[in-house]
């Protein structure tokens, strides 16, 4: 049970979404910088590009290690997510559709959320050395 507290951004993030994504169409705001064009792929692809980065990093602080099978793993669930998601606008979100290109920014954004894990842990997560004394 103590390793669900490396999850909790990621459990936290993956709820956020869900919440957002089912939110009514009159709900969402139209004007100002909600209302450029394509602002919601844009969105999608943060969204769930940061569903990959929060699951690779929980992975990472609680293994010190993630492979490249597992980041592909937290790629295709995120992408099956923002699938499930879209099927989920469509049947029971009101005022909402089912939009192949926004699972197409999801999809994307899951495998730019890799990328930009690597980024962050080379920057920022650098392994301790020990010195020789």
């Amino acid at each position: 049970m103590k390793a669900i507290r490396y999850y909790i951004p990621a459990i936290l993030w993956i709820i956020l979404i869900l919440v957002l994504c089912t939110l009514p169409g009159k709900d969402i705001p139209h004007t100002g910088w909600f209302s450029l064009p394509h602002l919601d792929k844009v969105v999608h692809f943060g969204m769930f590009g940061g569903i990959v980065f929060f699951l690779a990093l929980g992975y990472y602080r609680q293994k010190k290690h993630v492979s490249a099978l597992m980041l592909l793993t937290f790629v295709l669930c995120a992408a099956c997510y923002g699938l499930a998601i879209e099927f989920v606008q469509k049947y029971y979100a009101i005022d909402r559709s089912f939009d192949m290109q926004d699972a197409s920014a999801d999809t994307l954004g899951a495998i730019a959320g890799v990328w930009v894990f690597k980024l962050f842990r080379r920057w920022f997560l650098k392994p301790k050395t020990v010195t020789a004394q």
